[in-house]
């Protein structure tokens, strides 16, 4: 009995591992991957490249330093490609699909520097996931924290973005496609300005003629990544809907019970990309059912009532806000342990 070693929970055998379902994700977002594509031409794969491959190699580098490689550099590196589960490589996807391709300069378009993608991807990776201890430690979203970073270091280039979208708007004829909003998405003339919004719930849905981010353009690209992603049970597909809903009713009651305000605002920004593929991380994310409910209740409040205060996208910094909130709901609301059973209480005979 005592040659017995027990390793760390869960004890469960499933089919199931993280590379699975990390490989999962990616298939969900290659939708969006095409979408970026076809709305914003063949650079946008250019930055999904090169996020991806410094993430990658951030994760590899850091573990061959962490585990001294230097002493014996072969069997440690079959070590960490042994141990390499995608996450990284999902990280950097996301982080390429939430930033946009080009930004306007005196009303000239630039093409957004590929060196953005690589530091933010190496952030994301280094400090706001390996540092913790890798997959499952990290505290934050990585793609989340890396694009903050982005944004308060290169504010100019993340909000004067201008897509180089090559389809015009359907039912918004006199949208001008080349209008450059001062915000990533037309959230600013939604918000800020007092409902001036130019394209049509059908545009935004469909993406055409919207300035923004590569992967939050597209809504029916998210879509099929989300059916994807509940089909093979990656999440579960209530909870997105909840974020999404909660957003779009409170954003109603702040205009003033308006509900012209609802599709623009869940069709608007990245929420809907965010609500599916960053907010449902695993690591970051609360554990109990009700946890998990207080905690897509409390995203859909923050996400309008931080875009009506600010009138800027603000998807990521809700979901960074909540991320250090999760340890105090797995604390105060834990989830139940596999197995257990509420004892049932005996009726009292009366004498």
């Amino acid at each position: 009995m005592k040659d017995i070693i027990v390793s760390a929970s869960p004890h469960i055998r499933a089919k199931t591992s993280t590379k699975r379902i990390m490989i999962d994700v990616c298939i969900a977002l290659l939708p969006c991957v095409v979408a970026s594509v076809i709305f914003f031409g063949w650079y946008s794969l250019a930055i999904v490249a090169v996020s991806v491959l410094s993430a990658s190699a951030t994760e590899v580098v850091y573990a061959l330093v962490y585990r001294k490689c230097w002493k014996d550099f072969k069997p440690t590196m079959k070590r960490v490609i042994r141990d390499f589960d995608f996450t990284s490589v999902v990280s950097g996807l996301i982080l390429a699909l939430i930033i946009p391709t080009s930004y306007n300069v005196k009303g000239e378009m630039l093409l957004l520097p590929l060196y953005l993608p690589a530091i933010g991807s190496v952030f994301a990776i280094a400090l706001g996931k390996m540092v913790y201890g890798g997959t499952g430690r990290n505290l934050v979203n990585p793609a989340a924290s890396g694009r903050i970073v982005l944004f308060i270091s290169f504010t100019a280039m993340l909000t004067a973005c201008v897509g180089t979208c090559v389809v015009s708007p359907i039912f918004a004829p006199e949208a001008d496609v080349t209008e450059i909003l001062s915000g990533a998405t037309p959230l600013t003339a939604l918000f800020a300005s007092g409902g001036g919004l130019t394209l049509s719930p059908l545009d935004l849905f469909i993406g055409t003629g919207v300035d923004g981010s590569m992967g939050e353009t597209c809504k029916i690209a998210i879509l099929l990544g989300f059916a994807y992603l509940a089909i093979r049970k990656v999440i579960k597909w209530y909870y997105p809907l909840i974020y999404i809903g909660v957003a779009g009713v409170f954003a109603v009651m702040l205009a003033g019970f308006d509900f012209s305000y609802f599709l623009p605002s869940i069709l608007s920004g990245g929420l809907l990309f965010g609500a599916v593929f960053m907010a449902t991380d695993y690591s970051t994310s609360p554990k109990s059912t009700l946890a998990n409910v207080i905690y897509y209740v409390c995203l859909g409040l923050l996400n309008s009532g931080l875009r009506v205060l600010t009138g800027i996208e603000v998807t990521s910094f809700c979901i960074l806000l909540m991320n250090c909130f999760t340890p105090l709901l797995d604390r105060y609301i834990p989830r139940r342990p596999f197995g257990y059973t509420r004892d049932k209480k005996k009726k009292e005979v009366k004498a």
